[in-house]
C-alpha cells in the first residue's frame, strides 16, 4: 500500500476509495488534529443556578403561621384574662341571683372557691385562688353554714366574705325578742327590720346544721313546723341590715347554748328527761304562767300528770293547741307542706286530744327563768290549775274539787 495516498479526514474514514478490489475499509487510531486557536469556539459561559422558588415560599408560609399562632395566643390570654378580672371586680357581671347552701361549715379558702365555681359565679377558679390566696388576710374563712344568696355582680370578695357571714352593710339594728316569741314571730321583726328575708330564714332554720350541742342532734320533721322553735334564745340582739340568715340564727343558738349551762343539763338527766323534753315542759310553762311566780307550780302540774299518764294521759294544756291556730296557721301559705290541722295532731293536749304526754316540739322560746322552772319544779301534788280573768292563779288536787274552783272563781270558763 502506497501510505502517501492515505489520506484521513475528522472521522477517521479515509473519504477517497483506497480499498482494494475487496472492497476493504480501513479505520485509523490517529488523533484528529487540533483546530487552529483562531478557529476554536469559545467555552461557554458556567450556568449559576438560583435557589428553588419553593423553598422561598415555604419560609414565609412559617413565618405567617408563626405570628398566626402568637396573635391567636396572645387572643386567648387576653380573653382569659378579661375572665379572670371579671371574676374578681364583677366588672360585667349580671345581678342575677344564685341560691348556695352551705350545710356545713369550710374552712379551706380553696374549697370556698370551688362552692362558687360549682354554682358557676366565677369562671377562672384557679386563678381566683390565686387571688384568695393571696388576699386571705381579708378573706380567709371559716365560712359559715347558711343559705346565701350570690351573684357575680358581688365580686369575688365580696361573695367569699357573705359566705363567711359577714354584714352586707355597716348599718346595725338593735332587736329585743321577749320570752315567749315563737319563730313565726321572730322571722316577722326581722324582715321587718330589714335584717334579712323570710325565705332565707326558713330555709336556715329547717336544713343547716350547727355545732351547738344543744341543736346537734334536731333533724327537721314532718310533724314539727319550725325546728329550731324552742331554740332561738330571747334575747336583745344587734344585728346588721342585711346580714346573712345563718349569722342572725347563729346568734340566738349561740346564746341558748352559753346560757343552758352544764348544770342544767345534768339535772334534765337527773329527772329522767332529755333537754328538748325540758324545752318543751319549760314553753309550756312559759305560755301557760301568768308571772313569773306561777312557774314552777305549774311545772310541778305538769311534771304529776306526766308521771302518772295512766290516769293523766293528756296534759289538758290550751296553750299547746293555741300555738297552732294562733301562731303557726298564719304564717303557712299555699305552698306549706301541710296544714294547721295536720299540726294539730301533734300537738294539742287538750282532754279530748290523743296526744299522750309531751307534744313533738316546743310552742315558743322561753326564758331562762321557765327553763329552771321546768328543772326544779315546786314540791306539790297537784294534778290541775286555771286562771281567773285578772290572771290569779288556782290549783287542785282532784278533778272535783278543780270543777268546785272553777264555779266559785271563774264560772266563765268552758271545762
Amino acid at each position: 500500500m502506497d501510505n502517501d495516498n492515505f489520506t484521513l479526514n475528522e472521522t477517521g474514514i479515509n473519504p477517497t476509495n483506497t480499498a482494494g478490489n475487496e472492497n476493504d475499509i480501513y479505520f485509523s487510531n490517529v488523533k484528529p488534529a487540533s483546530k487552529p486557536e483562531s478557529e476554536k469556539t469559545p467555552d461557554a459561559p458556567a450556568v449559576r443556578r438560583s435557589a428553588p422558588k419553593k423553598r422561598k415560599s415555604q419560609g414565609i408560609a412559617g413565618t405567617y403561621l408563626f405570628f398566626i399562632i402568637v396573635i391567636a395566643a396572645s387572643m386567648i390570654l387576653s380573653v382569659y384574662a378579661i375572665f379572670c378580672m371579671n371574676d374578681i371586680l364583677a366588672i360585667t357581671k349580671t345581678n342575677s341571683t344564685v341560691t348556695v347552701s352551705l350545710n356545713e361549715q369550710i374552712d379551706d379558702i380553696g374549697e370556698a372557691v370551688n362552692v362558687l365555681a360549682d354554682n358557676g359565679l366565677i369562671k377562672c377558679k384557679n386563678f381566683c385562688k390565686l387571688f384568695a390566696n393571696y388576699r386571705k388576710a381579708e378573706i380567709d374563712g371559716p365560712y359559715e353554714p347558711g343559705v346565701y344568696y350570690l351573684s357575680g355582680k358581688m365580686g369575688l370578695e365580696g361573695m367569699l366574705l357573705t359566705l363567711r357571714g359577714n354584714a352586707a352593710t355597716a348599718e346595725t339594728v338593735p332587736l329585743t325578742f321577749p320570752e315567749g316569741f315563737t319563730t313565726p314571730e321572730i322571722i316577722d321583726k326581722l324582715v321587718a327590720n330589714e335584717v334579712c328575708d323570710k325565705a332565707s330564714l326558713l330555709s336556715v332554720i329547717e336544713t343547716i346544721n350547727y355545732s351547738y350541742s344543744l341543736v346537734n342532734s334536731l333533724e327537721a320533721s314532718e310533724e314539727i313546723p319550725y325546728r329550731l322553735e324552742g331554740y332561738l334564745f330571747p334575747d336583745t340582739y344587734d344585728f346588721y341590715i342585711g346580714e346573712s340568715a345563718s349569722s342572725v340564727i347563729k346568734k340566738f343558738l349561740a346564746n341558748g347554748d352559753k346560757r343552758i349551762t352544764e348544770k342544767y343539763r345534768k339535772r334534765a338527766e337527773e329527772l329522767g328527761y332529755s333537754m328538748n323534753d325540758i324545752i318543751i315542759i319549760a314553753s309550756i310553762i312559759q305560755k301557760e304562767a301568768g308571772n313569773e311566780d306561777q312557774m314552777k307550780t305549774i311545772s310541778a302540774v305538769i311534771h304529776n300528770r306526766l308521771k302518772d299518764k295512766a290516769n293523766f294521759p293528756s296534759l289538758g294544756c290550751d296553750s299547746t293547741a293555741d300555738y297552732i291556730k294562733n301562731k303557726v296557721a298564719p304564717s303557712l301559705s299555699s305552698t306549706s307542706a301541710h296544714t294547721a290541722d295536720y299540726y294539730l295532731k301533734y300537738y294539742s293536749t287538750a282532754q279530748s286530744s290523743t296526744v299522750v304526754g309531751l307534744p313533738k316540739g316546743p310552742i315558743c322560746n322561753p326564758g331562762l327563768v321557765a327553763i329552771k322552772a321546768a328543772l326544779y319544779p315546786a314540791d306539790n301534788d297537784y294534778y290541775y290549775f286555771f286562771h281567773d280573768t285578772n290572771g290569779n292563779l288556782y290549783t287542785a288536787k282532784t278533778y272535783s274539787e278543780f270543777k268546785d274552783k272553777v264555779a266559785a272563781y271563774a264560772p266563765y270558763l268552758n271545762y
